[in-house]
């Protein structure tokens, strides 16, 4: 009965921050150098304060900024701070999404070893930008990733043997792997959910606006009728992009797919599981398209570049994602200047990880609370 109870106990269960007895319901408050060390520590490491965060709790330490700083860049040195990386990067960037996506009969080369790949592709890249702190925007140009055996062959990258995974520079022949947009893990969680045989334009399109640039395009109007569904190896079955065309023309959904689309048709030689291909459905792949800010793109590689001229918009994405994980609740009106500040000072920094962090952890929305 006794474990019973301590198991089921809501303080247990989940953290709990007390409001001093004296305070009004609705006053704000700081909250308690333990309380900061629980949230710092779930923050980054997704578990409880280590020893040394609690010593300085208890010396009523760790909420002087200047020690608060060094706790906080120890902590991104230490290797619990992959929670960072399998948490916060598999839900911002869907690598967990990956779990969802079951076997796909018409691609017999993604296999269980080959999706796990993918997934720990992305959370290691993540994590280099963790650990070297790097340029956040790195995560869209970085001229590297990490593979084993099974991924390079997926990726045709030769010389890689064995299951451990290693860095790899990507040279010019592989250009289009270079980032976030050529990871297989997001070109696969980003293809069409209900009909395996093909990728998504939208699906594609909504996750580059919505994940990198911080855009959500509006839900499409009730009753639209699905693509028509071909078989896989009909040989009349048009490319994914005459498919989407004919459905625009047959529906009042061309507003919205000028939106999302051109960055689906730039990302479609890129296979249902992110293989490179020329061919779909047997007819050469025209990548290319305009953007709904009028840039012309040709292919991943422009479409890249076309994000890195925004880059400044994708580190206030960024932010916003990482506050929003900080915080346990989304980020709202009152919060962006917070936000813009914090932006203004990484831009400072050359966009270092570290310096979005640590602007995070000093802000009020971290460290005070508000009595129910």
């Amino acid at each position: 009965m006794a474990l019973r109870n301590i198991l089921t106990d809501g303080k247990f269960l989940y953290r709990t921050e007390s409001a001093p007895a004296s305070l009004r319901s609705g006053q704000s408050y700081r909250i308690s150098d333990f309380e900061l060390a629980s949230r710092l520590s779930f923050f980054l490491w997704s578990t409880i304060p280590d020893d040394a965060l609690l010593d300085l709790a208890s010396r009523g330490q760790l909420s002087d900024p200047a020690v608060l700083e060094r706790e906080t860049r120890r902590m991104l040195k230490d290797p619990k701070a992959d929670a960072l990386s399998v948490n916060f990067a598999g839900q911002w960037f869907s690598f967990r999404s990956l779990d969802s996506v079951g076997s796909l009969p018409m691609y017999p080369a993604y296999d269980e070893p080959l999706r796990q790949a993918m997934r720990r592709e992305g959370e290691l890249f993540f994590d280099s930008i963790v650990r070297e702190d790097r340029n956040v925007v790195d995560l869209l140009t970085a001229d590297y990733t990490f593979v084993n055996e099974r991924l390079a062959r997926h990726y045709s990258i030769p010389n890689v043997t064995g299951s451990e995974f290693r860095r790899v520079t990507l040279g010019p022949a592989f250009d289009v792997r270079r980032g976030l947009l050529g990871k297989a893990a997001f070109l696969t969680v980003t293809s069409n959910p209900n009909l395996p045989d093909r990728t998504s334009l939208v699906g594609r399109g909504k996750w580059v606006l919505g994940r990198i640039l911080g855009v959500s395009p509006p839900d499409p109007p009730p009753n639209v009728p699905p693509l028509k569904t071909w078989d896989f190896n009909d040989p009349n079955r048009p490319g994914v992009r005459q498919m989407m065309q004919d459905h625009q023309i047959a529906t009042a959904c061309s507003k919205c797919h000028k939106l999302v689309d051109p960055i689906g048709i730039v990302l479609e030689n890129f296979d249902r599981i992110g293989m490179w291909r020329t061919l779909d459905a047997g007819k050469p792949i025209d990548a290319a398209d305009v953007l709904v800010d009028g840039t012309r793109v040709n292919g991943p590689v422009e479409l890249r570049n076309a994000l890195v001229a925004r880059s400044d918009q994708f580190v206030q994405t960024m932010t916003m994602k990482l506050l929003t994980y900080a915080l346990g609740r989304g980020t709202e009106f009152r919060d962006m200047p917070l936000v813009r500040s914090i932006v203004q000072a990484a831009s400072r920094d050359n966009n270092r990880f570290s310096t979005i962090v640590i602007g995070i952890v000093k802000s009020d929305p971290f460290q005070m609370n508000t009595k129910n």
